[in-house]
C-alpha cells in the first residue's frame, strides 16, 4: 500500500491552470489597516479578506471611463506613463527641448508641441486632466495685482492658469522643486495657490520623497493636485522607505567610461586606510588665499553610508565639496548637472540605472548621448510617485 495517499490536484508532471495557480506576495501594513481588513473583508482567513476586498475594488475600478489628458512642460513623458497604466489618453503634449521632444516620440509615437507661451488655448482639445512640471520662476509683484493675470503674466506659469480657466479639466497634477514652498519668502507658493482656487478649484498640495515610493533616490518635491469641485483627496501614503542602491546597480557590468578618476580613487583610498573619523586630506595643491587651501579639505563616512568631503574646520561653516554614495545608501536627487557616485565600486550610475532611480519602465527607449538621457532624467519626475498620486486622485474623485 502506497504512504503517500491519492492523487492531489496539482501533483506530478500536471500544469496548474492559470486559474488555480497561486503565488505567494508579502506584505506590509500598518495596525488600522488591518483591523479594517478584518472587518469589511469576506472569507474565513485574512487571506481570503484581502482576496475579497482587492477583487472587489479591482472590479470597481474597471469601470473608470478613459479620461483625456495633456502632458505640459512634458519633458521625457513620466507624467504620461503614470496616466496611460491607468488607461488614459494624451490628447495633446509641449516641449520645447529638441533632444526632449525626440526621446518623447521614440517612445510615445508622438511628438510634442514646442513652446506653450506661442499655442493658443483654443488650439488645445478638451481635456479632463492636466499635468505640469512648470519651473519655478519668480512673480512680478507689480501692476495692479487685481487678480492671476496681474499676478503671474511672463511666467510659465501664467500659461498653465490660462489653459486650465479656458478648459475647466476635471482635475490637475502639478509638480516642482521642493524649494518653492519657501521660495521668495512663500509668496510664490500663495500666489500659485490663491491662483488655482480663484478659478474655482479644490487645491491639495504635499513635500513627496520619492524615496519612500520605492526608488532609492531621496528625491523630495513639491506636488499639487486640484479638483474641479470639492474633494476630500488624501495623498497616498509613503510606505517603501527600504530600498538602496544595491536593488538597481549590476555591480557585475563593466563600465571603464564611468569609472571615478584616479585623483577621486587616491583620496577615497586615503580615507579608508586613516584610523581617523575626520580624515584631513592633503590641502597643498590648492593656492593659500583659496578655501581648500586656507581652511584643508575632509571627508568623514556618514551613518547612511555616504562618503562626504567638505572645506572648513570643525568650528566653523562646512562646505561640501564632494558626495559619494554607496551600495548600502541612497542617492542624493538626481539633477541634469549632477549624477550619483559610489564609493564602494568606484564608478558613477550608468544611464540604466539612472532611468531605474527614476521609476521609468525597462523598454524606455533613450536614442540621444548618455549625457543627453542623464540630463533628461534629471529633469525628470519620479514615475513611481506620481503613479500613486494619480492613482489617489482616480479613487477620490467620485
Amino acid at each position: 500500500m502506497s504512504r503517500h495517499g491519492g492523487t492531489r490536484v496539482g501533483s506530478g508532471r500536471s500544469k496548474l491552470s492559470p486559474e488555480i495557480k497561486k503565488k505567494s506576495y508579502k506584505v506590509y501594513m500598518n495596525i488600522e489597516t488591518s483591523q479594517q481588513i478584518e472587518l469589511f473583508g469576506v472569507g474565513e482567513s485574512f487571506s481570503s479578506k484581502v482576496i475579497d476586498l482587492v477583487q472587489s475594488e479591482l472590479k470597481n475600478r474597471s469601470h473608470i471611463k478613459e479620461m483625456r489628458f495633456i502632458d505640459l512642460f512634458a519633458g521625457i513623458g513620466g507624467f504620461r506613463i503614470a496616466l496611460e497604466e491607468f488607461g488614459h489618453k494624451c490628447v495633446f503634449s509641449s516641449e520645447m527641448d529638441k533632444y526632449c521632444q525626440k526621446v518623447y516620440e521614440d517612445n510615445f509615437k508622438d511628438t510634442p508641441s514646442g513652446d506653450i507661451t506661442q499655442i493658443s488655448e483654443n488650439n488645445i482639445p478638451d481635456f479632463d486632466i492636466l499635468t505640469a512640471g512648470f519651473p519655478c520662476q519668480p512673480f512680478s509683484y507689480a501692476g495692479r495685482q487685481e487678480g492671476f493675470n496681474d499676478k503671474t503674466r511672463g511666467t510659465l506659469f501664467f500659461d498653465v492658469l490660462r489653459i486650465i480657466k479656458a478648459k475647466r479639466p476635471k482635475m490637475f497634477l502639478l509638480e516642482n522643486v521642493k524649494g518653492l514652498k519657501s521660495h521668495n519668502n512663500g509668496e510664490t507658493m500663495d500666489i500659485i495657490l490663491s491662483s488655482l482656487k480663484e478659478l474655482g478649484y479644490d487645491v491639495h498640495w504635499k513635500i513627496l520623497d520619492s524615496h519612500k515610493f520605492g526608488v532609492p533616490q531621496k528625491r523630495e518635491r513639491w506636488y499639487c493636485v486640484g479638483f474641479d469641485k470639492k474633494v476630500d483627496f488624501k495623498f497616498p501614503i509613503q510606505t517603501n522607505p527600504n530600498t538602496t542602491l544595491k536593488d538597481i546597480v549590476d555591480v557585475e557590468a563593466k563600465h571603464p567610461d564611468l569609472e571615478l578618476s584616479k585623483f577621486e580613487k587616491s583620496r577615497i583610498q586615503h580615507h579608508f586606510s586613516s584610523s581617523e573619523i575626520r580624515v584631513p586630506h592633503d590641502n597643498s595643491m590648492y593656492a593659500p588665499n583659496t578655501k581648500k587651501g586656507k581652511h584643508g579639505v575632509f571627508s568623514f563616512l556618514k551613518p547612511d553610508k555616504t562618503l562626504r568631503f567638505h572645506i572648513g574646520d570643525a568650528a566653523k561653516t562646512q562646505i561640501q565639496e564632494a558626495y559619494y554614495c554607496s551600495l548600502d545608501s541612497v542617492a542624493p536627487a538626481i539633477i541634469a548637472a549632477r549624477e550619483p557616485k559610489l564609493w564602494d565600486i568606484s564608478r558613477r550610475l550608468s544611464v540604466d540605472e539612472c532611468r531605474k532611480l527614476q521609476g521609468f519602465p525597462d523598454k524606455f527607449i533613450f536614442n540621444v548621448s548618455n549625457l543627453q538621457a542623464k540630463k533628461q532624467l534629471g529633469n525628470s519626475v519620479a514615475v513611481p510617485v506620481i503613479r500613486e498620486i494619480v492613482r489617489n486622485m482616480l479613487y477620490y474623485y467620485k
